[in-house]
């Protein structure tokens, strides 16, 4: 996981090493201006302590030694964030069950699973999904029971139309003897098609939304198409 490292952060502190580094060579190289300086016009017999530039000179080697140690993690970092990448583009092509409220429908009267988790027992329960403009598509009776329930939507609208390609966000709407809203989790599905960063962090394309992988419950192999079943010309094979 990369937690709180993000390709912005990681750019960031890229940038601060490199600039601590050209600091360190400009302040280096004024030190050794000033030491030759002060060299060439010291009396010799009455040379100046050593003590002083020696301190200074251990000084800068310890500097040096940090933005040095700094430079590694930058590198180990960059890895890290490669290797994240890397492991969400594995993610494309494969159907991965998320916790939020929107998931896309292509519009093909394809069946939408729509997995939802009721805190506690209400006395009235109504799924409602909406389009990208707010308007009610469709609206059914919801399970009253708490716990996890399951209800697949066939990509009909209220009046059974197929519903345009798009975001859907769906809703539970339950409330309890005393007319409390009864809270719920819900859980949506959909295939992967791509990998971008928001913000520094990763996320995963699913139709038109952009999924945190730190959302996802479940991955798994998308169906294999069903093949009809040959037809055999009337009156039998030739042989």
């Amino acid at each position: 996981m990369v937690s709180n490292v993000t390709i912005n952060t990681a750019l960031d502190q890229q940038s601060k090493t490199a600039a601590a580094q050209d600091k360190l060579a400009t302040d280096f190289s004024q030190f050794l201006s000033l030491l030759t300086t002060q060299l060439q016009h010291q009396d010799p017999l009455s040379p100046m302590d050593t003590t002083e530039f020696t301190n200074q000179l251990v000084a800068f080697t310890g500097v040096e030694q940090q933005i040095n140690t700094n430079q590694k993690l930058d590198s180990l970092v960059s890895l890290q964030l490669g290797n994240a990448m890397g492991s969400a583009l594995g993610y494309v092509g494969l159907d991965v069950s998320y916790i939020s409220s929107e998931f896309y429908n292509d519009g093909n009267g394809a069946p939408s699973t729509i997995n939802y988790a009721m805190d506690s027992e209400a006395i009235t329960a109504k799924l409602r999904i909406y389009d990208e403009s707010g308007d009610l598509v469709y609206e059914t009776d919801a399970e009253k029971a708490p716990g996890s329930h399951e209800f697949v939507w066939d990509g009909l609208d209220k009046y059974g139309n197929p519903v345009e390609p798009g975001t859907y966000d769906v809703s539970i709407d339950a409330l309890d003897i005393n007319d409390d809203a009864v809270g719920s989790t819900i859980v949506v599905e959909g295939r992967v098609r791509g990998v971008e960063t928001q913000g520094g962090s990763i996320f995963l394309l699913v139709g038109d939304r952009a999924v945190s992988t730190g959302n996802i419950l479940n991955v798994s192999l998308p169906p294999e198409p069903s093949t009809p079943p040959e037809e055999i010309p009337e009156g039998g094979s030739d042989a």
